[in-house]
Formats: C-alpha cells, sequence, structure tokens
C-alpha cells in the first residue's frame, strides 16, 4: 500500500515557491502519494500559516503529523 502525504505550498500567479517544488519531489521519490494542495493566493497563503501557527510554507503531513517544511522533511525522510 501506497503511503499517503499531505503538502500544502504556495503556487502564486508570480511565484513558485522552490521549497514546495523540493518538497513534492522528495516525497514522490521516497514513494508517497501526494495530496498537493496548493495555496493560489498570498490570502490562502496567510491564513493557512495562521490557523497552523506555523510561519512558513510548504508544510508536509503524514498520517495527520506535521512534518514540517522541505528542510524538515528532507531531515525526517533520512531518519527512515
Amino acid at each position: 500500500m501506497t503511503q499517503q502525504a499531505t503538502l500544502y505550498r504556495m503556487v502564486l500567479p508570480d511565484h513558485v515557491c522552490p521549497f514546495g517544488v523540493r518538497a513534492k519531489a522528495m516525497l514522490e521519490q521516497a514513494g508517497y502519494d501526494v495530496d498537493d494542495r496548493v495555496l493560489a493566493t498570498r490570502e490562502a497563503v496567510d491564513t493557512f500559516e495562521r490557523e497552523q501557527g506555523v510561519e512558513t510554507t510548504p508544510q508536509v503531513f503524514v498520517d495527520g503529523e506535521r512534518i514540517g517544511g522541505s528542510d524538515e522533511l528532507e531531515r525526517w525522510l533520512q531518519r527512515g
């Protein structure tokens, strides 16, 4: 069974967050089925950050647990 991950990342009309692209690629490379939740407006990004109590996107969740951004995800995946 494929493991599921949920990725919230910023994709604005004038800016695609490179850390979100990196996080998605790392998850896919690790064999995760990614539920890619695109935050398409600044307002959506701000609301998500406020609701989650975080200061940055992307944010990755696996089994309902917040892993964090792309750097935290990289460390988490290395731990296996």
